[in-house]
């Protein structure tokens, strides 16, 4: 029984483990050797004129960081398929990571630091906007999800939905002992009101002309100049407004982080078959012409 909540531990650490962190590292180190492999060789060799992609170990280097990049741009057909132990997702990940970045140092020495106006050197700028598109996913998921679940709390998506619509019969209850003007203020808020709205403005988070919070803004005029009944049902509809305006914020916030963790993908996805294009038409080139 020991050894079975023995191995029940090890399987829950293995499942809360970073993918930066599988294998204690193993992939960051491989990349590491790659690396130190391809400084010490470029170091040693003695090209005839200069280093380039041309010499034996720039077609070494080449045909590695080729092989590398078709391996690193199956990560989308491997995420498709879920297996556990060394070729889990996981791993897959981690070294996609880690050998991703290591293409940097391995692609480098490949040109011999030899650049132009040419589809080699598009290539491997290319290759450079992949990784660096990378390294911002990277980064979004292993910060935005807990910002995400920090904004959501114990809300889920559907109760926040919920909310507002609640929300909006309450403010139309409320508001029917206003006068006809004061409630085409109130009909602003209910049919105008953009939850969302297209990717750029949940991306850059753009609600400066919210219909809920320009109805809330003439709904306080409205009150300054208000008495009786009106003045009652107008601080009522106030309210709720308010509140509504916090409940518009909250899942406002939420699809802001959302669009922040897809935005990346809008660049590293196709920057990654304009690289495969490219890297096909280097090796051609260089095959057919050199």
């Amino acid at each position: 029984m020991a050894a079975a909540r023995g191995k029940t531990q090890r399987r829950r650490t293995a499942t809360h483990e970073s993918f930066l962190r599988h294998g204690r590292f193993l992939f960051l180190r491989a990349a590491l050797i790659l690396c130190a492999a391809a400084i010490t060789a470029y170091i040693l060799q003695k090209p005839i004129p200069r280093p380039s992609g041309g010499t034996a170990l720039g077609y070494v280097l080449g045909t590695i960081g080729a092989l590398l990049i078709v391996w690193l741009a199956l990560l989308g057909i491997r995420k498709r398929a879920i297996t556990a132990g060394h070729y889990s997702l996981k791993a897959w990940v981690s070294a996609h990571v880690y050998l991703g970045l290591s293409l940097i140092v391995v692609a480098t020495l490949h040109t011999g630091f030899q650049f132009g106006w040419n589809v080699h050197t598009l290539a491997y700028g290319l290759m450079l906007l992949v990784i660096v598109s990378g390294a911002i996913g990277v980064w979004a998921y292993a910060t935005l999800p807990r910002t995400l679940s920090d904004n959501r709390g114990e809300t889920t998506r559907k109760q926040m939905l919920a909310q507002i619509a609640s929300l909006d019969e309450q403010i139309l209850e409320a508001a029917q002992p206003l006068s006809r003007q004061n409630a085409d203020i109130v009909r602003l808020s209910l049919e105008e009101t953009d939850l969302g709205g297209g990717f750029w403005r949940r991306l850059l988070a753009r609600y400066g002309d919210c219909a809920n919070g320009q109805a809330l803004s003439k709904i306080g005029g409205a009150l300054r100049g208000a008495s009786g009944p009106e003045a009652v049902a107008l601080a009522k509809v106030e309210d709720l407004m308010q509140r509504k305006a916090e409940a518009l914020a909250l899942a406002r916030r939420q699809m802001h982080i959302t669009a922040m963790l897809e935005a990346w993908l809008f660049v590293h996805v196709p920057a990654t078959f304009a690289l495969l294009a490219a890297l096909t038409a280097h090796i051609v080139s260089v095959f057919l012409y050199w």
